[in-house]
């Protein structure tokens, strides 16, 4: 496989996020020759056939490309008319944690978290705080959010009997139910499906190419006809509607095509570096955890705050991202490899003593 332009140098081994890849040689190559159209307009061909390829790999009958991840989540909340409704999911959600102001400010939807474990909501709990929505005075019930895998969760996937219970909850009270899929090929490969067998469980679903799949940029939306041109109505509305986007559609198919096997390594890459860290410091890792690409470090037990040890994790070369006062979050990708996580490793081995 080509190897594009790495972004972890020599000099640097960047674990902040699945989002730095940089796309192969085969992908500049496509973008080159790409079949160009006005996508607004008359469309472009290279955006409609990929729009065609995601709805296939996903079994629903229509996608839209768009710039990215929060943009189709977003649509997805404005698509299913569910405006001045409750919206259920997990505290941890990505939708509460960096989209919230899409949630409340554009949407017009009102957040209900609901408790759940290791980023699946508990299931009776769902259904009581549903119940409870419909009772007078109220919001009315919306919309049901998943996600998969679960960022805040660390790269946890919910298991497919799960994600059915939730989805026959939802079309027995008739609320819609929507999956923020942004790592969905990950889950798929975690739990050795067809990412089509985990759509299954969504009226509406959203994926990135440009994250593990290391397209440059885009998501896709996916959903039944109806849904998608509502969400491309409001594509427009909401000034996410692209030219001549097939030179970047052009980098989503060869994605699609090209990068899913191979994210198993990245998978395996995260678990390396978990058992590693767990022979380091047995409090600050669970191997045991570890699903997809994504791990979350804790460092509440050290005197140190999880920037100071970003920080000091910097000056040896290794960038990762702090979240919150007492977390670290590992993200593994295909420029990370096994002399990488020896790197990181040796890098945590000199910073855990002083922490």
């Amino acid at each position: 496989m080509d190897s594009g332009n790495p972004q972890c140098a020599a000099d640097i081994v960047d674990l902040r996020s699945d989002t730095v890849t940089s796309p192969t040689d085969t992908m500049f190559e496509a973008m080159r020759r790409a079949p160009l159209g006005d996508d607004s307009r008359d469309g472009d061909p290279t955006v409609r056939a990929l729009e065609q390829r995601a709805a296939d790999l996903t079994g629903k009958a229509a996608a839209l490309f768009v710039p990215s991840g929060t943009m189709g989540n977003l649509l997805a909340m404005l698509a299913h008319g569910a405006r001045g409704g409750e919206v259920f999911s997990d505290a941890g959600a990505h939708l509460f944690n960096s989209e919230i102001g899409s949630v409340v400010t554009i949407a017009g939807l009102v957040p209900r978290p609901v408790p759940s474990y290791r980023g699946a909501m508990q299931e009776d709990a769902l259904g009581q705080a549903i119940h409870a929505a419909s009772s007078a005075g109220r919001p009315r019930p919306a919309l049901i959010w998943m996600e998969t895998s679960h960022n805040g969760a660390g790269g946890t996937v919910p298991p497919l009997a799960h994600m059915a219970r939730v989805h026959a909850l939802g079309r027995d009270n008739r609320i819609a139910v929507h999956v923020d899929g942004a790592r969905l090929f990950n889950a798929a490969v975690a739990l050795g499906v067809s990412a089509q067998e985990i759509a299954a469980h969504a009226d509406s679903l959203m994926f990135c190419v440009s994250k593990g799949l290391s397209a440059p940029v885009g998501s896709l939306l996916v959903g039944d006809a109806a849904l998608i041109a509502q969400a491309r109505a409001f594509r427009r509305f909401v000034g996410g509607n692209m030219r001549q986007a097939g030179v970047i559609a052009a980098a989503s198919l060869v994605a699609l095509d090209t990068m899913i096997a191979r994210l198993r390594d990245d998978h395996e890459s995260a678990g390396q570096l978990a058992r590693g860290l767990a022979w380091l410091d047995p409090a600050i890792a669970e191997p045991g955890h570890v699903q997809t690409n994504i791990l979350r470090i804790d460092v509440s037990g050290s005197t140190q705050s999880a920037a100071d040890w970003a920080s000091r994790l910097k000056t040896q070369g290794i960038l990762v991202q702090a979240s919150g006062a007492s977390q670290l979050r590992l993200v593994t990708h295909r420029h990370i490899d096994r002399a990488a996580v020896e790197r990181t490793l040796l890098a945590f081995s000199a910073v855990v003593p002083k922490a």
